[in-house]
């Protein structure tokens, strides 16, 4: 499903606005990846990666790799991964959460709009690009 992913976002976006993290990024300490299923079948993943204190001393993590499977859609399975994203967050102690997505992206925004995500500037060494929407929520 993740090479499913990369093709779905090499749609929308060209290689130089697509910002995804690879496997083996994954599968470091400092990711947490978290899959959706129904009856052994994959729905959909989304990963945290915690990047340590912001410039305020908050720590802060990155919501990455969100990803719904096309058959899913519309049954709640973004919303769902995202509040898990949110609980291990909270768990870690991460204070604010920050994300790249891209402006072709409606439903995705419209669900980190609904759980109080709101738009800022780029973060870490993203760059300024007209695709890309840069998105935070503070937790505490």
């Amino acid at each position: 499903m993740l090479e499913e992913a990369d093709r779905y976002y090499a749609g929308l976006y060209s290689a130089e606005e697509n910002f995804l993290i690879d496997v083996d990024a994954l599968r470091t300490p400092d990711v947490a990846f978290y899959v959706a299923r129904d009856a052994g079948q994959l729905l959909g993943f989304g990963a945290i990666a915690a990047r340590g204190a912001d410039e305020s001393g908050a720590a802060w993590g990155e919501v990455k790799r969100m990803y719904v499977a096309p058959a899913a859609r519309g049954r709640r399975v973004g919303r769902l991964i995202l509040e898990q994203l949110l609980a291990h967050a909270k768990d870690e102690d991460i204070a604010v959460l920050r994300l790249e997505t891209g402006d072709k992206q409606m439903e995705a925004l419209s669900l980190y709009r609904s759980v109080g995500f709101t738009n800022r500037g780029p973060f870490a060494d993203y760059p300024d690009n007209e695709s890309s929407i840069y998105m935070e929520l503070r937790l505490a």
